[in-house]
């Protein structure tokens, strides 16, 4: 009786008080019913720039409608949170726990990441996504970025970009001597055995470096994002095509810890979320290029020029060796080298039946 008697009280206390074993029952399932999780995203890009900026902020979009708000992600410009170069240590930390960016920008880190940005002379853009998807890419992606606490995503593409803004004409190889270009990636090496010298700028610098002649060429997107950050007022020659950067892959990065804290069907939203973000942001460049393209010549009088076929040999050549060479740092490269090149030799192969067949045939 004294017992039965103990408990009755013992419970009474805990419901008036607030007892410790009546709120662990009573608040357990509340917390998974009704909480909402809110993440950063932080990018390399301007705030809401076309395309780019616009990119990451319809992931974001979609990762939290898709979600029905239960996973709500806010998404940072370069420089409002980090700036444009620190976003992959950033969300490496934890400090944020999405990333939006490309590869090529933390070659120091990892070398062999800029197999999975943009390869001169590479694979374009339904290349990529093909090597990705089911050629075994994705998995040596992540296998590279483990290390870092990091699991990346393709989360976007811009199609064969132009070959950039000079301010004078490229006639031959001898004219990329001594010529200080904005370039990223394994391209800036190319660029480097050509006699050039690449300078490594965020998006946000590059129209004032141009038009202050701190550098004298710069390669930035295509039509569509160079209209709108206003390279034409800064350099006239517009030289296509872009050899550099054939299919350049953006890539979400998400934070391995968050990634793994979420339940599995926030998992694959996640996930699923950035596949539909990559193939959109192809198609409205696509879409909007060559309307773009017409106003820099139309309006603004832009002289537009194919690269000579004797510098794209040589730059064709060079960008050989680099990659090679790259390959051969580690173990990591030369694997993932060794997969990037078998699969760009089959799907060429089956592209002059197809693809280029078919553009050829369309032009007759």
């Amino acid at each position: 009786m004294k017992r039965r008697e103990f408990i009755k009280k013992s419970s009474a206390g805990g419901l008036l008080a607030g007892g410790v074993t009546t709120g662990l029952i009573s608040a357990a399932p509340a917390v998974h019913a009704g909480t909402k999780i809110k993440w950063k995203m932080v990018t390399t890009w301007p705030k809401n720039f076309p395309g780019l900026g616009t990119g990451a902020n319809n992931l974001a979009r979609l990762i939290t409608e898709m979600s029905g708000g239960r996973l709500r992600v806010k998404v940072y410009g370069a420089k409002e949170l980090v700036p444009a170069f620190e976003v992959f240590d950033a969300v490496s930390r934890g400090a944020a726990q999405m990333g939006h960016g490309a590869a090529y920008y933390w070659k120091g880190k990892a070398p062999a990441g800029q197999f999975f940005a943009a390869v001169p002379f590479g694979m374009n853009a339904q290349e990529m996504n093909a090597w990705l998807y089911y050629g075994g890419g994705e998995k040596l992606w992540r296998d590279l970025y483990q290390r870092f606490n990091v699991i990346p995503a393709a989360a976007g593409n811009t199609g064969v970009q132009m070959g950039g803004w000079f301010n004078r004409e490229i006639n031959s190889v001898a004219d990329l001597k001594g010529l200080k270009m904005r370039i990223p990636g394994l391209g800036a090496e190319v660029l480097k055995r050509a006699g050039g010298t690449p300078v490594s700028l965020p998006g946000g610098e590059i129209y004032t470096s141009l038009q202050s002649g701190a550098i004298d060429a710069t390669e930035w997107v295509g039509p569509y994002n160079d209209l709108a950050f206003g390279l034409y007022k800064a350099a006239k020659y517009y030289y296509y095509p872009g050899w550099h950067e054939p299919g350049s892959v953006l890539e979400a990065l998400v934070n391995k810890k968050a990634y793994e804290e979420l339940p599995k069907d926030l998992q694959s939203i996640v996930m699923n979320a950035c596949k539909i973000v990559n193939t959109d942001m192809l198609a409205e460049y696509t879409a909007r290029n060559n309307a773009a393209l017409h106003t820099l010549i139309s309006k603004h009088k832009v002289k537009l020029r194919p690269f000579p076929d004797d510098v794209l040999k040589k730059l064709a050549q060079l960008s050989d060796e680099v990659v090679k060479e790259v390959a051969a740092k580690d173990k990591h490269a030369q694997k993932t080298y060794r997969s990037f090149m078998a699969f760009r030799e089959q799907v060429m192969a089956w592209h002059k039946v197809s693809e280029q067949a078919f553009l050829r045939a369309r032009e007759l």
